[in-house]
C-alpha cells in the first residue's frame, strides 16, 4: 500500500483517457486502483474504451474534435453530473494536455497535487 502522503509522482502514463491526473487519485495513492489505463475493470468507462479503440493516449490525442466538449462520450450527461459534483473541468484538462503535452501536464498536476483542474478555474489555470 502506497503512502497517501508522499509527493505526487510525476508520470505521463497515469494521465487518464479522459484528462484526469491517475497520480493524485486518493484511490491510486493508497494502492486501490493501477491507474484508469491499466483498470482492465474500468470497461464501463467509454472514454477509456474510445481511446483505446483509436490507440490514443488520451482524448487531447483525438483528431475527431478539436473541442472535447463536442465529443458526446467525453461530454456525456454522466460526466456532466460529476463534473459539477467534483468540480472537475475534464474538458480543461484536455485542452491543457493539448497546450503543454502529457509530460508537462503530469508535471504540473503533480507539483499542484491536482487529479483534475477544477471547474470555477477552468482552463486559464
Amino acid at each position: 500500500m502506497s503512502d497517501s502522503k508522499a509527493p505526487i509522482p510525476t508520470n505521463p502514463e497515469l494521465v487518464a483517457a479522459c484528462g484526469l491526473y491517475c497520480a493524485a487519485c486518493g484511490s491510486f495513492r493508497k494502492g486501490r486502483c493501477a491507474g484508469c489505463r491499466e483498470n482492465q475493470k474500468a470497461t464501463w468507462c467509454k472514454v477509456r474504451l474510445c481511446c483505446k479503440a483509436h490507440e490514443w493516449s488520451s482524448c487531447a490525442e483525438c483528431i475527431e474534435h478539436a473541442d472535447p466538449a463536442a465529443c458526446g462520450i467525453h461530454n456525456n450527461l454522466i460526466s456532466k453530473v460529476i463534473g459539477v459534483v467534483l468540480n472537475s473541468d475534464r474538458r480543461a484538462c484536455v485542452m491543457k494536455i493539448r497546450e503543454l503535452g502529457p509530460g508537462a501536464f503530469a508535471s504540473m498536476m503533480a507539483e499542484r497535487g491536482l487529479q483534475t483542474l477544477p471547474r470555477r478555474l477552468g482552463a486559464s489555470h
